[in-house]
């Protein structure tokens, strides 16, 4: 099990190396890390609490996708469903943020922006293939 989650792990890193890379040198590109934002500051007003740092809430943000993306690629992506497991996140990252009362515009906006991030959680999703295959 250890192996399935160190995978996934590898994964969620690469995708978010990924994001990050493109949307600092790229513009109108995806900005996953506002949903997780908007989200996390809905979770925190939840339980009357705040992170007023920028860096802390960026920091938070940043953490709390690699693990739950860790967690979903190392128990969906270490299969032989991997592709479909990435474009089932990639999909849900475009399509569930509205659903959720969260503003979709920074990864559903544009064409370009929804097809990229589907990409980028495909992307994750074969790393993590990719990873666990080499350490199995």
């Amino acid at each position: 099990m250890y192996k399935k989650i160190l995978a996934g792990l590898g994964g969620a890193i690469a995708l978010n190396l990924l994001h990050e890379i493109i949307r600092n040198n790229f513009d109108n590109v995806p900005e996953v890390n506002k949903v997780g934002e908007e989200a996390l500051n809905k979770s925190l007003e939840k339980v009357d609490l705040k992170i007023t740092d920028k860096d802390q809430f960026y920091l938070a943000t940043l953490a709390g996708d690699v693990i739950s993306n860790g967690v979903y690629y190392a128990s969906t992506a270490t299969s032989g469903f991997n592709i479909v497991s990435g474009l089932a996140a990639g999909i849900g990252a475009v399509v569930l943020p509205k659903n959720m009362g969260l503003d979709d515009s920074p990864v559903a906006e544009t064409t370009q922006k929804k097809i990229m991030t589907v990409g980028y959680y495909l992307f994750g999703a074969i790393v993590t293939k990719l990873i666990y295959d080499r350490i199995k």
